[in-house]
């Protein structure tokens, strides 16, 4: 039996992030996985890759969403990248009379490489709708300080502490994806709360910039082990096993970012060696 997962969320063009990673991701651990669309986000070469969300309409998103959800068999989903407020509310209000056990919401508030801010009304959508409706929430320590309205995250009492006034929000669960931003370590350190205990994921960290989709990539593989029976807590240290060797075995496929390899963790280059052509 192939079970199912869903991802809402934008459209990467250089297929690194967004849905495209998520659907990577997903089946990279044998899920079939259904998408609905919320934006268009593409890079301008002419000015230094700046990037451009292009959301797409309410109408579209709720036609997109009951097309994937009609077989009902869904078992978890994810969301990313909502593109504009009307957008939030609209895959707020999907996602609270849905049927689906497991939500996963990633709450992308700016893309890499962009200092731009998502509109502060994206902002509170997360915070008053979204996040409520999540059993496990992902953000960075950007979107973490941006939540807890706690302002720069930099060390770990800090993402404890922020870890704990998200979770006030409405989630059941708490991953905060601590980052080159984190202070005072040599580790790439995750914290994962479950309402009770505050648990430190680490890993050495790797000094190569090839992460363009890593956050995208670690909320779908949380999804992805929920779909497929795992505690939340072997689903997020999965997740981390999973993006750890994704960045690691990274791509350079452009001259602007480095793009995480979905392949690395279920060694997908050696499975090329099974085709007929190969031989």
């Amino acid at each position: 039996m192939v079970y199912q997962a869903l991802t809402i969320a934008g459209s990467d063009s250089t297929a690194g992030a967004g849905i495209q990673a998520d659907l990577k991701t997903f089946e990279e651990f044998g899920l079939f996985g259904f998408s609905t669309i919320t934006s268009i986000v593409t890079m301008d070469e002419q000015q230094n890759w700046q990037h451009h969300v292009t959301p797409l309409s309410p109408d579209l998103i709720n036609a997109q969403f009951l097309s994937a959800t009609a077989s009902k068999n869904i078992r978890a989903l994810k969301t990313g990248m909502l593109g504009d407020a009307a957008n939030a509310e609209m895959v707020a209000e999907l996602i609270k009379y849905c049927s689906i056990a497991h939500i996963v919401i990633d709450p992308v508030i700016a893309c890499k490489g962009t200092a731009n801010i998502l509109q502060p009304d994206v902002v509170e959508q997360l915070k008053n709708k979204l996040i409520p409706l999540a059993t496990i929430t992902t953000p960075n320590l950007i979107e973490a300080g941006i939540l807890s309205e706690m302002g720069d995250i930099t060390t770990i009492e800090q993402m404890k502490q922020a870890a704990k006034r998200i979770q006030l929000l409405g989630a059941k669960q708490v991953v905060i994806k601590g980052g080159h931003r984190l202070t005072q370590t040599e580790e790439a350190i995750d914290l994962y709360y479950d309402g009770i205990n505050l648990q430190l994921l680490r890993a050495p960290k790797i000094n190569k910039d090839t992460n363009h989709g890593a956050g995208c990539t670690f909320s779908a593989a949380i999804t992805a082990g929920l779909a497929l029976g795992f505690s939340y807590e072997a689903a997020v240290k999965l997740a981390k096993d999973f993006v750890y060797q994704a960045i690691n075995e990274g791509l350079h496929i452009n001259p602007y970012v480095g793009h995480v390899w979905h392949g690395a963790y279920f060694h997908t280059q050696q499975r090329k060696e099974q085709l007929p052509y190969a031989k």
